[in-house]
C-alpha cells in the first residue's frame, strides 16, 4: 500500500507558497501555474513531459516552471519520490530582481524544466526549509532573495545584470539601531530596509560588511541575549523561550547549543553553582 504524505505552506500576505510531498502512486494530470515553480527532488525521481519533451528529476536535481508552462508528473518507479517546490508569483519575483539590481528587471525565462546545479538545489532547500519550518519575516526575505537571485542568475536564459552599489555603513547602523530597539518584532526586509533608506539587497551586503553577518543573524542573536538574561533571571526554561522570540523550548535549545556549546539547562544550572555530568 502506498504511504504518500503533503505538507502545504502559504504567505497570507503575497504570491509565495511551499509543498513539500512524497508519492508512490500519485499522478500529477497535466496543468499549469500562474506563478514561477521551483523544486527541488530529494529522493527517487519524478517523471515528467513539458514543453514537447519527456523529462526525469532525480534526487539532487531543480526543476523550473516558468509561469503557464503545461506539465504532468508521476513517480518513475515504485519506490516513489519525494520533493520540495516553492510556487513565487510573477510580480515577487519581478519585486525581488529590482531590488537585486537597482533597476526593473525584465522576467526571467526558464529553457530547462530540469537543472542540475547543488547550489541552486542548497539554496531552494533552504528556502522552502524556512517557509515550512516558521523562519521569521526577515530570515524569509533573505532566503528568497538568495534564492531567486541564483536560479536567475545561473539557469535562467536572462540574466542578472547591474547589481545596485552597496550601501554604507550608515544604513547598517540604522538597521541595526531598528533591530535592538525590538529584538522580538518580525520585522520584514522591506521595512528594515526602509528605515535605513536604502533597497533590501544592499542592506543585506552592508549588513554582512559591517557586523559579519546577516540582520536576521543579529535578530537572532538579540533573542538569545535575551533568552540568557532570562534563564539567568531564573525565568523556567519554557517561558523564556517564548518570552524571547522562539517558537518553542526545543527551538531556543538547538540553538543555544549552536551558539553557546552548552543546552539551556546547563547554563541555567551553571548560574546555581551546579556542574552537571
Amino acid at each position: 500500500m502506498a504511504r504518500e504524505w503533503s505538507r502545504y505552506w502559504r504567505a497570507a500576505d503575497r504570491p509565495l507558497e511551499a509543498m513539500h510531498a512524497h508519492f508512490e502512486r500519485h499522478a500529477y494530470h497535466r496543468h499549469s501555474h500562474e506563478t514561477y515553480s521551483f523544486g527541488v527532488t530529494e529522493s527517487g525521481a519524478q517523471a515528467f513531459s513539458c514543453r514537447g519533451g519527456e523529462h526525469t528529476s532525480a534526487a539532487g536535481m531543480v526543476l523550473a516552471f516558468n509561469p503557464d508552462d503545461p506539465h504532468d508528473g508521476h513517480a518513475a518507479d515504485a519506490l516513489g519520490f519525494t520533493y520540495r517546490i516553492v510556487h513565487i508569483g510573477p510580480e515577487l519575483i519581478g519585486a525581488v530582481l529590482s531590488d537585486l539590481t537597482g533597476r526593473r528587471a525584465a522576467p526571467p525565462l526558464f529553457a530547462a524544466p530540469v537543472v542540475t546545479d547543488p547550489l541552486l538545489a542548497s539554496r531552494l532547500r533552504s528556502l522552502h526549509a524556512g517557509l515550512l519550518g516558521g523562519a521569521s519575516a526577515l530570515r524569509r526575505d533573505e532566503l528568497l532573495a538568495g534564492a531567486v537571485a541564483a536560479m536567475v542568475g545561473r539557469a535562467a536564459t536572462r540574466r542578472l545584470r547591474g547589481a545596485c552599489p552597496a550601501a554604507g555603513p550608515r544604513a547598517a547602523r540604522i538597521a541595526r539601531e531598528r533591530l535592538r530597539a525590538a529584538p522580538l518584532a518580525d520585522v520584514p526586509a522591506d521595512e528594515l530596509a526602509a528605515a535605513a533608506g536604502v533597497s533590501r539587497f544592499a542592506l543585506y551586503r552592508a549588513f554582512r560588511t559591517a557586523y559579519g553577518m546577516a540582520p536576521s543573524e543579529y535578530q537572532r542573536l538579540l533573542r538569545l541575549r535575551a533568552a540568557r538574561r532570562l534563564i539567568a533571571a531564573g525565568r523556567p526554561l519554557a517561558d523564556a523561550a517564548a518570552a524571547s522570540g522562539f517558537a518553542d523550548q526545543s527551538h531556543l535549545t538547538r540553538w543555544f547549543v549552536r551558539c553557546y556549546g552548552v543546552t539551556p539547562g546547563a547554563f541555567r544550572d551553571g548560574n546555581r553553582g551546579e556542574c552537571p555530568a
